[in-house]
């Protein structure tokens, strides 16, 4: 029946073949600090001060703070480390990287007329607004009686045998691709359950929809580990303009742009129960998943600054939803170990060595509302407090109508939530030598408040004045912790990751 009506089945079943989901969803909708050593340094608290390249992609109306046109260039060292718990296991791990993580300029240009409107601004910057590359692995002992068989099981349970299955004299990895290409990602993964041995139908009839595990009861020892690569970034266009001496407008319009990989690989063993004779069971797996993305989208940024005395601005930013187009490939690999009663072991591996390409999809992230007060001690210092709000339940993946995409955007409204982030930052001038610090905390964007947890941050910065170029540099730090489970079906047990990001930062800014 597989074979039959192929390609009317496969059209029937197009929007079936996506396997995208809330942690997708919410990897785009985040954003790192970055950008420049004193915007770092003020721990992104600059909403309502300008004169920053890294100011302006926050701020449209940051440029028009600029007396003179003005380029910068920022480079950064980003370490990672984590420290994983998993039942009893303990582990602990780390990664660095050095990126160019910022670069750009703004031209002033001045208006000699009578017009109230002082100076306009172009400019053209880059930003990184996150960097995917990390590292984790969780270990240790499963005792609430949970294998990856349940990932299987799950994706099984309803679906016709000759629906995850190989046909007669048809290779495995022809049969991975068919099943993929016809009846999408979740009659994908029990074709792989089934083929490993791992799954076992109640009747050996093409119509059976009900299956068991070839695995016992009892505790297993998992080692899972996880790492990505890639990074989200955006080249803002700017637009500003001074009106009057008090009042500061902008516009910025952005294009986004994705690039991530993931490689998680799973292995699993256990020593529960004993085969009957003439049967049975699975005693390890093998089980890797490999996703590459790229993708590209558009957001716009509408900012004001207005000065409420010489001492005091403030300053408002609307950031746009994000309008995601994005490309996914995956990749899959198992193996499994099964022992008869004899003692005897065989090993069955599926390497189907096939890409699956997914349809191209879009995804909508949260708009942003941001508020921002700063108090200006002269040329001695200054003081500066944002806030800012996101709604991530409003993500949606679309189109809407699709029936897969409905239900992941209900799960991302039902688990999600709104967040607020709050930075606080400081500066003082001695002669030359600037001193900078500054704090963040960020709340969680899940209800639960666990499986992403709270974010909390602090920066510490120096800068030196050249007269026309400026040096600075910075040290930055957060701390967050997640609850992650290893698959959103299943084995939904979670470890937990306690997660440290440590920047150090260097900039170079001058006056063009």
């Amino acid at each position: 029946m597989k074979k039959l009506n192929l390609l009317f089945i496969g059209i029937l079943t197009m929007s079936t073949l996506n396997a995208q989901d809330i942690s997708d969803a919410l990897r785009y909708s985040q954003n790192e600090i970055q950008g420049t050593a004193r915007f770092r340094a003020l721990s992104g608290a600059f909403g309502a001060l300008g004169g920053d390249m890294s100011a302006v992609s926050l701020n449209p109306a940051g440029s028009a703070v600029f007396s003179q046109s003005h380029a910068s260039f920022s480079v950064s060292n980003v370490d990672a480390s984590n420290n994983s718990q998993y039942f009893n296991g303990l582990n602990s791990g780390s990664n660095s990287n050095f990126d160019i993580n910022q670069g750009g300029a703004s031209f002033v240009f001045a208006n000699r007329s009578n017009s109230p409107w002082k100076k306009f601004t172009i400019g053209v910057a880059y930003d990184r607004t996150n960097n995917y590359d990390n590292t984790w692995n969780a270990v240790g002992v499963n005792t609430n009686n949970k294998s990856i068989d349940l990932y299987f099981l799950n994706y099984a349970d309803g679906k016709r045998l000759d629906q995850i299955s190989a046909l007669p004299d048809e290779s495995l990895s022809d049969a991975y691709s068919d099943i993929g290409n016809v009846y999408g990602f979740a009659n994908q993964q029990a074709f792989l359950g089934f083929e490993s041995f791992i799954l076992e139908p109640d009747a050996d009839d093409d119509a059976n929809t009900t299956y068991f595990s070839n695995l016992a009861n009892g505790t297993f020892n998992q080692n899972y580990s996880y790492a990505s690569r890639g990074y989200n970034g955006k080249i803002t266009f700017n637009m500003a303009a001074q009106y009057d001496e008090n009042l500061y407008v902008g516009l910025n319009l952005n294009s986004h742009f994705i690039d991530f990989s993931r490689s998680t690989l799973l292995f699993e063993r256990n020593n529960n129960g004993i085969p009957n004779s003439g049967e049975f069971l699975i005693r390890d797996i093998e089980f890797e998943n490999n996703l590459s993305t790229t993708g590209g989208g558009f957001s716009f940024q509408l900012g004001g600054i207005i000065k409420l005395s010489p001492e005091f601005r403030l300053g408002v930013t609307y950031d746009s939803p994000i309008w995601y187009t994005i490309k996914e490939e995956a990749s899959q690999y198992i193996s499994t170990v099964r022992e008869y009663d004899t003692g005897n072991k065989e090993t069955q591996v599926i390497n189907p060595q096939n890409v699956n390409v997914y349809p191209q999809y879009k995804l909508q992230t949260p708009s942003r509302i941001s508020g921002s007060l700063a108090y200006i001690f002269g040329t001695q210092g200054l003081l500066s407090f944002d806030y800012s709000r996101k709604d991530y339940s409003t993500t949606k993946f679309k189109p809407t109508s699709d029936a897969f995409f409905a239900d992941q955007n209900a799960i991302i409204s039902d688990v999600l939530t709104d967040a607020s982030t709050y930075r606080l930052g400081g500066e003082y001038k001695v002669k030359q030598f600037s001193f900078r610090g500054g704090y963040r905390f960020e709340e969680s964007p899940y209800k639960d408040g666990v499986t992403v947890g709270d974010l909390s941050g602090y920066s510490l910065g120096l800068g030196y004045n050249f007269g026309n170029t400026k040096l600075d540099v910075t040290f930055d730090q957060a701390k967050r912790t997640n609850e992650t489970p290893l698959y959103n079906v299943g084995l939904t047990d979670a470890a937990i990751i306690d997660r440290t990001n440590s920047n150090v930062t260097l900039s170079l800014s001058f006056n063009i």
